[in-house]
């Protein structure tokens, strides 16, 4: 059987948050943690439970997003709406980069592994180009060329 508070939100963090718009000396006692606590997970119970009815209704399975933001609406969270729309919207766009830039790291590894292919039945002599791409933005970090059985963190072009 589940316990009460194992579906309450981790005091830890809710008395986190609320520090965060106090000043640096306030305190909070452990009952304000408490009562926000139960309001906080009791907020978000009320608005899953409406985008969960709205999904079964649609013979879907998975809350969304959207179905969250249908959600606050339909409750009259409208000033919540808003700021939830417009972080949604920022989250999935961050989204896409990552998943672009990490499609580029994919493809240049691809590339390295068939030049490393290519090399192998080539003279020793010869040399291979090697860009690396940072995870965090889509231009190339380094390029660097390396030469058979050398590494290019010892011995730098």
């Amino acid at each position: 059987m589940v316990e009460e508070q194992d579906k309450l939100l981790p005091i830890a963090n809710v008395g986190k948050i609320m520090k965060q718009i106090l000043p640096p000396r306030a305190k909070i006692s452990k009952e304000a943690k408490q009562t926000m606590q139960e309001c906080a997970t009791e907020f978000i119970s009320f608005v899953t439970g409406e985008a969960s009815d709205k999904c079964h209704k649609e013979n879907r399975k998975t809350v969304n997003g959207d179905d969250i933001c249908w959600a606050l609406s339909t409750l009259g969270f409208d000033n919540y709406t808003e700021a939830i729309v417009r972080y949604l919207h920022k989250y999935r766009e961050a989204e896409r980069e990552r998943a672009k830039n990490q499609s580029k790291v994919t493809a240049t590894s691809s590339n390295e592994e068939k030049a490393k292919e290519s090399s192998s039945h080539k003279t020793s002599k010869q040399t291979t180009s090697v860009q690396q791409i940072d995870e965090t933005s889509s231009a190339p970090s380094e390029l660097r060329a390396l030469k058979k059985g050398k590494s290019s963190l010892t011995n730098p072009p």
